[in-house]
């Protein structure tokens, strides 16, 4: 049976992704250390706030070398959500220019500055649409299935082999990405209904060490 370690670096809202996975009847729990992350067979790392105060969490709790020994090494899945999400990238520039994981190459950006002209933040629902590639983490949900955004910057990826769907908010918004078994979300599923708990249960059932 697949165990979900939820990361609790200070920066997410850990509660309702706990709930979110117990809905789907997951053996979940919130990790307050690295070690607890050892016996977890995926990996989920949340997040509500800025790139660099997202970094300097991590660095300073001692994440950074055990997520990069989890996911470079033994290939453990990681499902990164919102703030999350763009902490995957190499760079972020919220905050001032700052070091990312590095997990899946890219920068983030605000929103303005890759031409968006809305209101931003990009708060509420929007629908995706898969890109090019059919991935198992969007099985059974159609195009165009709303899900739930909240943010100012976006992941603007290096290779767009990496983009598994996309949103439009005046621009284009990269709202999935994956690299091996490394996802990330922009926008909620705990927070987007039953389409949200149908991505975390392909989460689960798809990506395996």
């Amino acid at each position: 049976m697949s165990k979900v370690a939820i990361i609790n670096y200070g920066m997410g809202n850990l509660g309702s992704v706990l709930r979110a996975f117990q809905a789907i009847d997951a053996d979940a729990l919130i990790a307050d250390q690295p070690s607890q992350l050892e016996e977890a067979s995926h990996l989920v790392l949340p997040g509500v706030g800025s790139f660099a105060d997202g970094m300097n969490s991590l660095n300073s709790g001692g994440w950074v070398d055990v997520l990069t020994r989890y996911i470079a090494v033994q290939g453990k899945p990681l499902l990164g959500i919102c703030l999350g999400m763009q902490l995957l990238a190499t760079t972020g520039e919220e905050g001032g220019n700052t070091p990312g994981l590095g997990f899946i190459p890219g920068k983030v950006r605000h929103l303005q500055q890759l031409g968006c002209q809305l209101r931003v933040p990009h708060v509420g629902w929007n629908s995706i649409v898969p890109s090019y590639q059919q991935a198992p983490i969007l099985e059974a949900i159609p195009e165009g299935t709303d899900f739930y955004f909240v943010h100012s910057y976006s992941f603007v990826l290096d290779d767009n082999a990496d983009c598994l769907a996309i949103a439009d908010y005046g621009v284009p918004i990269v709202s999935a990405v994956q690299k091996n078994l490394v996802i990330g979300t922009q926008f909620h599923p705990e927070k987007s209904s039953k389409a949200g708990l149908r991505l975390l249960q392909n989460f689960l059932t798809h990506s395996k060490c």
